[in-house]
Parts: structure tokens; sequence; C-alpha cells
């Protein structure tokens, strides 16, 4: 999957906004409810690293593979950061694109998890 394909993606779930941070932060930012969920450095040197949320559990285990880090800033939340999108099997990225998307979508009150899923 490369970066364009991913950011469909991304737009593509329910409830979803994208919404460009211009510097000093220099994301593109994936949010449902306000929460948000994933996003891109749009940026050098880092430009189209892609950002997401996992569970504690799997923090350490993805962080251990090549070309997984913990995110900048963000990783004290256990948020990681896919150094190259292009490199990663298509699977594993939606994988860890719904498991952000749905624990974001579940912080939000339950009258607005029910007003999404109606969309």
């Amino acid at each position: 999957m490369d970066v364009a394909a991913l950011k469909r993606h991304c737009r593509s779930l329910p409830g979803v906004t994208e919404t460009l941070h211009a510097a000093p932060a220099n994301i593109l930012v994936y949010a449902v409810g306000g929460k948000r969920f994933a996003h891109f450095k749009t940026s050098e040197p880092e430009r189209w690293r892609f950002s997401v949320k996992v569970a504690s559990e799997r923090f350490l285990e993805l962080t251990d593979q090549p070309g997984i880090k913990p995110a900048r800033w963000l990783g004290r939340q256990h948020w990681i950061t896919v150094v190259d999108v292009a490199a990663m099997p298509t699977a594993h990225l939606r994988e860890l694109v719904r498991w952000s998307y749905h624990h974001a979508l579940s912080r939000l009150p339950l009258r607005e998890q029910r007003r999404i899923a109606a969309e």
C-alpha cells in the first residue's frame, strides 16, 4: 500500500475528518469525533511517515519490528511510526488503522458513536 492508498483508506472510515496542520506541527491528521487516530508527517526529513495509536500490550512487539519505531513525542501514549508505508504489508497497515480508529471511536460519548455508525 502506498501513501495515497493509505490516505484514501483513512478517509473512507465513517465520521473521519482530515486536517492539515501547518508549521510547526506539519502533520496531516485523521480524527473521528475530534479524537485523533492517525497522522502523516508532511515535512522533511520525515515526510509521509505514518503514525497510529496501538494497544499497550502490542507496543513493544511492534516497535521491535524493522521499520516501526515509537512515535516522536507520542511514544509514551503508545503511538508508533511506520517509517516506510510501502514496505509494510497492506493487511498489517489496515489492521493497525482499524484498531486505532475503533479505539478513538470508543472514547466518544455513546450518542456520538451511534451517530457516526448511522452515517
